[in-house]
C-alpha cells in the first residue's frame, strides 16, 4: 500500500476518533476539527519523506494536541481567555509518553457524545448531514459537496455555520439522557437516514443510485448500534438500511439506468445484507415489541426481502406496516407511500383514493412523489390520458436526470396502452 493509500485509511479510521476525543478536551467542535485537519495535512507532508509511523494514531494524536495547544497560547496571550483550556491541553501534553495506552480511553463515549453534538436538532437538517459526514465520516468539502451536488463553497459555508451555531449556542458535548436523549437521538436516525437516502435515489444530478454515499450512511449506522446496542431504533435504522442496500446490483442496468422493485432480478439482491438485516430487526423486537419508526419502515424492507418473487409480496402486511407508521410517525410521505401499499393490496382505486387526497398537501407541491403514485394508479385503472399527465407532470419536477427519462418513458407508454 502506497504512503498516500495508507493516509487515506488512517483518515477514515481515526478522524472521527481524534476529532471526538479532542472536542472533549477543547470543548469546541470547529477547533478540534481543524487541529485534526492540521495534523493530517503535516502527515501528509512527513510521512512520504519519513515513512509511515509504527503507530499512526498516536503520532496524529500528538501533532493535533501540539496545534492545540499552540492556538490556545496564543488566544491566551491576546486576549486572556481559555486558560482553563489551555491548562487542560498543557497536562495532556505533559501525559504524551503514555498516549498510546490511553488511546483508546473512553473513546466509544466520545464518538457518541460527537454524533450527538454534530447532529444537534439546533442545526438545520442540511448543517447537520455536512457536519457529520465531515466529523464522523472524515469526508473532505469536495467529497461532501459531490455526494450532495451542490457547490464545494455552499458545503463548506453549511459546515462553518454548523460549527459557529454550536459554539454560540454553548451546546455541552455530553451524550443527553432521559428525554432529551430520545428527542436528540431522532436527530441523529434523521441524518443517518437522510444520507443514505439521498445515495438511494439521489435528489439530482446525472446518476439515480449513489451507492457511495449510501454505504457511508451504513458505516455511520453501524457505528450508533455499536455505540448504543440496547438501542431498538438504532438497530432498525441499520436493519433498514441494509436491507434496502441489499437491492444495489439490481436497481439499475448496465447503462446506470432505474429498475424498478417489481421489475427487479431477485437473484441479484444480496442475500448477506439481507440476513444481517433481518438478525438486526429480530434484536430490535426483542428489545422493543412495540416498533418504533425505523423499525416499522425496516419491517416493511422486510417484506419485501422475504418475497421470493414481486407476486409473493406480503402486500396487506405492507399496508398494515403503513398505517402503524402513519401513527406513529405522520407524514405526508407516509401517507403516498401507503396509498402504493394499499393500492397494491387492495386495489388501485383505494390506493388512489388515498393519493387524491393529498392533492392540497403543501409540502407535496414540489415533490415528484406524488404525481408518480397518481400516474400508477390511474393507469392500473385503464385512465391512460390522466396517468400520461401525471407521469409528465412528475417528470418536471425532479432534479434527477435517470428518474426524469424513467417517467417520460413511463408518460409514453400510458399513452400507447403498452403497460
Amino acid at each position: 500500500m502506497t504512503t498516500t493509500a495508507t493516509l487515506e485509511a488512517v483518515w477514515r479510521i481515526e478522524h472521527p476518533k481524534l476529532a471526538a476525543r479532542l472536542t472533549r478536551t477543547l470543548r469546541d467542535v470547529g477547533l478540534a476539527e481543524e487541529v485534526v485537519q492540521d495534523a493530517f495535512l503535516v502527515a501528509l507532508e512527513c510521512w512520504p519523506r519519513d515513512g509511515v509511523p509504527d503507530n499512526p494514531a498516536a503520532w496524529l494524536t500528538r501533532v493535533a494536541t501540539n496545534r492545540a495547544l499552540d492556538r490556545l497560547r496564543r488566544t491566551v496571550r491576546i486576549d486572556g481567555r481559555h486558560q482553563q483550556l489551555a491548562f487542560d491541553l498543557a497536562e495532556l501534553e505533559r501525559r504524551m509518553p503514555d498516549i498510546e495506552a490511553a488511546l483508546d480511553e473512553d473513546i466509544d463515549d466520545d464518538l457518541l457524545r460527537l454524533m450527538f453534538t454534530a447532529c444537534h436538532p439546533v442545526l438545520p437538517a442540511e448543517q447537520r448531514a455536512a457536519l457529520a459526514l465531515r466529523m464522523l465520516g472524515g469526508l473532505s468539502t469536495p467529497e461532501i459537496a459531490r455526494a450532495f451536488l451542490v457547490p464545494e463553497a455552499t458545503v463548506a459555508q453549511r459546515i462553518v455555520r454548523a460549527k459557529r451555531a454550536l459554539r454560540d449556542a454553548d451546546i455541552p458535548f455530553e451524550t443527553p439522557r432521559g428525554e432529551e436523549r430520545a428527542n436528540r437521538l431522532g436527530a441523529v436516525l434523521e441524518v443517518i437516514y437522510l444520507i443514505f437516502n439521498e445515495g438511494y435515489v439521489a435528489s439530482s444530478g446525472p446518476d439515480w443510485l449513489r451507492a457511495d454515499l449510501s454505504n457511508e450512511a451504513m458505516r455511520l449506522g453501524r457505528l450508533l448500534a455499536s455505540l448504543m446496542p440496547d438501542e431498538p431504533e438504532a438497530l432498525g435504522l441499520l436493519s433498514l438500511m441494509e436491507l434496502n442496500a441489499s437491492r444495489f446490483a439490481a436497481r439499475i442496468d448496465k447503462t446506470g439506468n432505474p429498475i424498478l422493485l417489481l421489475d427487479q432480478d431477485r437473484g441479484r439482491w444480496d442475500w448477506s445484507l439481507i440476513r444481517r438485516g433481518l438478525d438486526g430487526l429480530n434484536r430490535a423486537m426483542t428489545l422493543a415489541p412495540t416498533p418504533g419508526p425505523f423499525q416499522l419502515q425496516a419491517m416493511i424492507a422486510a417484506c419485501h426481502a422475504r418475497a421470493a418473487s414481486a407476486a409473493e409480496t406480503d402486500w396487506i402486511a405492507i399496508a398494515a406496516y403503513y398505517q402503524a407508521l402513519a401513527l406513529a410517525a405522520p407524514s405526508p410521505i407516509v401517507e403516498v407511500n401507503r396509498a402504493v401499499a394499499v393500492g397494491m393490496a387492495f386495489g388501485a382505486a383505494q390506493g388512489l383514493a388515498i393519493a387524491d387526497a393529498l392533492r392540497d398537501e403543501p409540502r407535496l407541491k414540489e415533490t415528484h412523489l406524488l404525481p408518480t403514485v397518481r400516474g400508477e394508479m390511474l393507469e392500473r385503472l385503464g385512465r391512460l390520458e390522466e396517468a400520461r399527465a401525471e407521469f409528465r407532470r412528475a417528470a418536471e419536477l425532479t432534479g434527477n436526470e435517470r428518474e426524469r427519462a424513467l417517467l417520460l418513458a413511463r408518460a409514453g407508454e400510458a399513452s400507447s396502452g403498452k403497460r
